[in-house]
């Protein structure tokens, strides 16, 4: 099985903690030199210097802020005016939690520009570099809610229903170029996103953390929650030469707790 990603660019998002630093991890080991992209520029440092570089790799990153779709086109136009990218790791937090009945029209829009917006101004950018080398993978980090929506995320349901339309569009479009565009769907993994749901959650139903996450863990057919790396390493299957024949999926890696087949 060819896993190689040596000589490849990775543009990975939302990279300097949680899924999309550990796929750049994962990505860094297999070869890939990685472009980190988030908003904060010391964390973006830190995170550089963690990847794995014994392949001659060379990492860098770009300062943007998702929450402003502009700052995104202009990094990642600079980036690509100078460099070919051959895999692109969509991924963003998502918007607070809540019923979607209290959410106001503000919210919506917000997180359609972080998500489905700001996906679409990357993935087109990085189109020409993925057609030019005969070789592109468009991986987008999204939620297990694509397939079924999860209670008190009534907004994140909702955009996240669309960020899978518009990767299902584009797979089909540009599956011709040999560029593959499929969704991994966390489900329930330790990280601080989780950990604000789970804190959110307890508020709300005046209980301990712990018992929280006992009821969630209780859902969950293997009884925990996700490591990071764990979504990690199927997004770099997804982005490797061995997964050259998987377009337009979303892949639920949730421990089976997604109540679909």
């Amino acid at each position: 099985m060819d896993l190689s990603l040596v000589g490849k660019t990775a543009v990975v998002c939302g990279s300097t903690q949680g899924i999309g630093f550990a796929a750049a991890v994962e990505l860094s080991k297999l070869g890939a030199s990685c472009v980190l992209v988030a908003r904060n520029e010391v964390s973006l440092q830190q995170a550089v210097k963690a990847l794995d570089a014994k392949q001659g790799q060379s990492h860098s990153f770009l300062v943007a802020d998702f929450d402003k779709p502009a700052s995104v086109q202009q990094a990642i136009d600079a980036f690509v005016s100078k460099n070919a990218v051959h895999i692109l790791v969509n991924n963003s937090g998502g918007p607070p939690s809540g019923p979607i009945t209290e959410a106001n029209e503000t919210d919506f829009t917000n997180t359609f520009n972080r998500h489905v917006v700001c996906n679409h101004i990357l993935t087109k950018a990085v189109i020409p570099s993925m057609k030019n080398a005969a070789y592109g993978r468009i991986i987008n980090v999204i939620s297990t809610s694509v397939k079924v929506p999860l209670p008190n995320l009534g907004v994140s349901n909702t955009i996240r229903g669309a960020v899978a339309s518009w990767a299902k569009t584009m797979a089909n479009e540009l599956g011709q170029f040999n560029i593959t565009v499929n969704n991994v769907l966390p489900g329930a993994t330790r990280t601080q996103r989780l950990e604000s749901i789970i804190g959110a959650n307890a508020g709300k139903k005046d209980m301990a953390v712990e018992e929280v996450e006992k009821e969630m863990i209780k859902e969950i057919p293997m009884r925990r929650f996700a490591d990071p790396a764990e979504l990690a390493n199927v997004i770099a299957f997804l982005a490797s030469p061995a997964a050259s024949y998987v377009n337009g999926v979303s892949i639920p890696v949730d421990g089976g707790r997604t109540g679909t087949i």
